[in-house]
Parts: C-alpha cells; structure tokens; sequence
C-alpha cells in the first residue's frame, strides 16, 4: 500500500464524510440547489447515509481493500448520478460540484 494511496483515501472519505454532514445537517448551500435540482426533501436522508457508508467503507478498505473497492465503485456510481441530476435539471454551472467530490474517489479506484 502506498503513501499516496493512502492519503487520497483519507482525502476523498473526508470531502465525502463533509459532504454526507453537510446534507445531514441541512446547510442551505447544499440543500437549496438539491431542492432547485428536483430532487425530494424526503430523499436527504438516504442521500446523506449513502455518502456516509461510502466515507467509512473507504476507510475500511485501509485494512480490507475489496471493502475499499466496494465504497469507491458506490461512490463513484452515487456521483455520477449526482451529475446526471444537475444536467437533467439543467443548472450546468454546477455540474463541477459533483466532479470535485468524485475525482478524489475515481483516483483512489484507480489505485485500488
């Protein structure tokens, strides 16, 4: 396991572990656009805890890398869904968001 394997994993489970607070939460400057996108208030929740599962799953996978595999292909698909979402709702300005919290992921599959 590398040095710079692990601190992207550290990387990208803490912007997603801020991510899942910040809609646990509800901060306006995350749930006002989910609103804006259409997406249901009813859907925080599980949008939170999937981003949550995802932060720990990638920590785990420090110790039980296939568990790391599994958190980081989720976290990949739930971003990508993300982008979808802003793209259907057609708020492009935004579609960086998403793009940010995925690519620390993405490289963090890479290495896996």
């Amino acid at each position: 396991m590398s040095v710079a394997f692990v601190v992207l994993t550290a990387i990208a489970a803490a912007m997603t572990a801020f991510s899942a607070v910040s809609v646990f939460i509800r901060a306006e400057w995350v749930v006002k656009p989910i609103a804006d996108y259409g997406v249901p208030a009813g859907w925080l929740p599980w949008l939170g805890a999937a981003k949550a599962a995802g932060a720990v799953g990638l920590l785990v996978g420090l110790a039980v890398p296939v568990i790391g595999a599994i958190a980081a292909i989720g976290l990949v698909l739930y971003f990508a869904g993300a982008v979808v979402t802003v793209v259907r709702a057609r708020w492009f300005s935004h579609v960086g968001f998403p793009l940010l919290y995925a690519a620390p992921v993405v490289a963090v599959l890479a290495l896996t």
